[in-house]
């Protein structure tokens, strides 16, 4: 038998056993969603985290929702009336992110590799584009140039740290993403004297972090960069985006990150910090942290089978919709996320068995030999931290299976 991590918080059964999102019966759901696998989404979860953000974090630091995490439209609907602005990696989100209602001068553009109409398009709208490159900003000023357009230009720096013990490095040697520290102030120099509107630095270090100390002593440094950058261009950055880094607890033995540690910490780097930066605004940019918990994703069994002695659970889901829960989304170890059976939410387990998709893959694998209470055909599966890099981070067009289905209750 192999554990599964920790089910989020917050999640609770009805009188029969059956698991509630949003106050629901998830039996309920999939009946009104007309089929599974389905991905559901709790609102009310998703305010309660950003007020715990809000109640933990410094008034003075905005925040900011990467919409890769999770772009599903009625969901950024509702983000873009909790938060304080978008990040956007791409022409698609950029055009998703002013559809469902941010304004435009509340959203920066980061991403390598940007083609020129996203540029064109940013220019346009007067997003802010976080330069990944001196080449991409010869192109940018180039095209606002042809507009007759004052672009909004911020700098994404490559620092000369990482964030220690993050899932996903994002700073610190070469890396694809930003400017080396070193070349900015030469570049932010060139963008002012070329009378580009320049917004400030986005220093992304690493992301999926649960080391509240790991995070503060990165952000510290941030903070530090910023001002020593700022004294070598001599101006004051408007905004400093310290990136993101706080994770979810996927597995087992995963403790979640203690965000008023973070914040705690942060304010007082705040407070000290170089009177170059006295005037800048600063913002945190999360994802995963803001949306993951709120997502739950339905398969239901479809058939159950033993093989060799060991029980399969033949699910109508898999890692077309769920790569990271299969381990194929970035994790050297395969172990299981939350798992559970919907209609015996909270039930003590009585066997061991492995729920698999339906792909042709041996790699198709949601629960690997995980104890749960005795399932069968038709009973639902809940997959929790479904909310971030599930149905968008996942190749739903693998087999010809389609996408799931979405909701946000």
């Amino acid at each position: 038998m192999k554990p599964h991590g920790p089910i989020p918080p917050g999640f609770r059964a009805d009188a029969d056993g059956m698991l509630l999102v949003g106050g629901d019966r998830v039996g309920t759901l999939a009946d009104a969603a007309g089929d599974t696998p389905l991905f559901v989404y709790d609102s009310a979860m998703l305010t309660a985290r950003v007020a715990e953000w809000r109640a933990a974090m410094p008034a003075e630091v905005q925040l900011h929702y990467a919409m890769k995490a999770n772009p599903y439209p009625p969901l950024l609907a509702y983000m873009a009336g909790l938060v304080d602005g978008f990040d956007v990696a791409s022409g698609g989100e950029l055009k998703a992110a002013l559809g469902c209602g941010m304004a435009a001068e509340h959203i920066s553009f980061a991403g390598p590799g940007k083609r020129d109409r996203e540029l064109e398009a940013a220019i346009s709208a007067g997003a802010t584009l976080n330069l990944e490159s001196a080449g991409e900003a010869d192109r940018a000023l180039s095209i606002a140039a042809h507009l007759g357009l004052t672009p909004r230009l911020a700098v994404r720096v490559n620092p000369d740290f990482d964030l220690k013990g993050s899932g996903m490095k994002m700073g610190g040697g070469a890396k694809p993403f930003g400017v080396d520290a070193a070349e900015v102030p030469t570049l932010v120099r060139r963008l002012i004297d070329a009378g580009a509107d320049w917004r400030g630095f986005h220093i992304f270090a690493g992301s999926q972090a649960l080391d509240a100390v790991a995070i503060a002593e990165t952000q510290a440094q941030t903070v530090a960069l910023a001002a020593r950058l700022g004294g070598e261009i001599g101006v004051t950055p408007p905004l400093v985006n310290l990136g993101g880094g706080m994770g979810v607890p996927y597995f087992p033995g995963d403790k979640p990150v203690d965000a008023v540690a973070v914040g705690e910490a942060l304010a007082a780097t705040l407070a000290a910090r170089d009177p170059i930066l006295a005037d800048s605004r600063f913002a945190m940019e999360l994802g995963r942290w803001l949306v993951a918990e709120a997502g739950v994703y339905l398969t239901r069994i479809v058939d159950r089978k033993i093989s060799h002695g060991e029980t399969f659970l033949v699910t109508d889901g898999g890692l077309h919709h769920q790569l990271a829960a299969s381990g194929n989304f970035g994790t050297v170890i395969r172990r299981n996320y939350p798992i559970a059976v919907a209609g015996q939410f909270g039930v003590e387990p009585t066997e061991t068995v492995s729920v698999v998709g339906c792909l042709c893959t041996p790699l198709d694998r949601l629960g690997d030999q995980v104890a749960l209470p005795r399932a069968g055909v038709g009973d639902l599966i809940a997959i929790f931290q479904a909310g971030a890099y599930g149905a968008s981070a996942s190749p739903a067009a693998f087999l010809g299976q389609g996408p799931a289905g979405e909701m946000l209750v």
